[in-house]
């Protein structure tokens, strides 16, 4: 893990954001210890990720010592809903359903949320 990432961030100082997103957005998936599965959103990430996987592929398969890794594409079978927030207080609301402790801070502190 510590070399895909480091891997996406020499991608994102060259430039390449939208490959730096692929690959740092979800974890990539250890099929087996020579097959790893990268899982995008769509077909055109897979249609730019695709050429530049052969660098990526020898990057790995030097620093791990290991000339049998293989790296596939695969379309997320669920893709994230975009969450676009309105104003403060459906920020708040949608985070408080993630951890309702904020609710406890929210009164404890008086906190007004109305912004």
């Amino acid at each position: 893990m510590i070399l895909w990432r480091q891997y996406a961030f020499r991608m994102k100082d060259k430039g390449l954001e939208t490959f730096y997103n692929a690959l740092v957005k979800r974890d990539p998936v250890f099929e087996t210890s020579e097959e790893i599965k990268i899982i995008v959103e769509n077909q055109i990430q897979i249609d730019y990720i695709k050429p530049l996987l052969g660098d990526l592929t020898l990057f790995l398969r030097q620093k791990l010592n290991n000339h049998f890794i293989e790296l596939k594409l695969e379309i997320s079978d669920s893709p994230e809903e975009e969450v676009k927030f309105l104003n403060g207080k459906d920020k708040f609301e949608a985070l408080a359903n993630k951890n309702p402790k904020l609710i406890t801070l929210k009164n404890l502190f008086n906190l007004d949320i109305e912004f």
